[in-house]
């Protein structure tokens, strides 16, 4: 089976030793991802918009790779307050509407940045 890397260019990639993707057979998985787009972070202090443009990260990442948000067939959401939890569901809501994913979300003490409230995993099994 050929393992196909994915890679969104920053410089973190070669630096920790990890793909944005990886695609190997029909099986995509997709690493922990955050709202940072270049030096930038998107959405600070906001939990949903962070989540909405995680999931265009990862749609690009998919797309990449050969798949689409409606081959997900598992999403993990790490927050820094489960009190937000209703936002980042409400964001996941609006992507997977009609594929309901199966999900995990909890709460962890910290991510890289203390502007980041969520990152989120994806894995997708393309059936064509």
């Amino acid at each position: 089976m050929k393992r196909v890397l994915i890679s969104s260019g920053t410089k973190w990639e070669k630096e920790v030793g990890y793909s944005r993707a990886v695609r190997v057979g029909n099986i995509i998985e997709i690493a922990g991802t955050t709202a940072v787009d270049g030096d930038e972070i998107i959405g600070a202090g906001d939990v949903y918009a962070q989540t909405k443009f995680i999931f265009e990260k990862i749609e690009k990442a998919l797309e990449e790779a050969g798949g689409s948000m409606k081959d997900v067939v598992r999403t993990r959401m790490f927050v820094t307050d489960i009190s937000t939890w209703e936002k980042a569901g409400k964001a996941h809501r609006e992507f997977f509407k009609d594929t309901r994913p199966a999900t995990t979300l909890v709460e962890v003490k910290s991510l890289v940045h203390p502007d980041l409230l969520i990152e989120i995993e994806a894995t997708a099994i393309l059936m064509d």
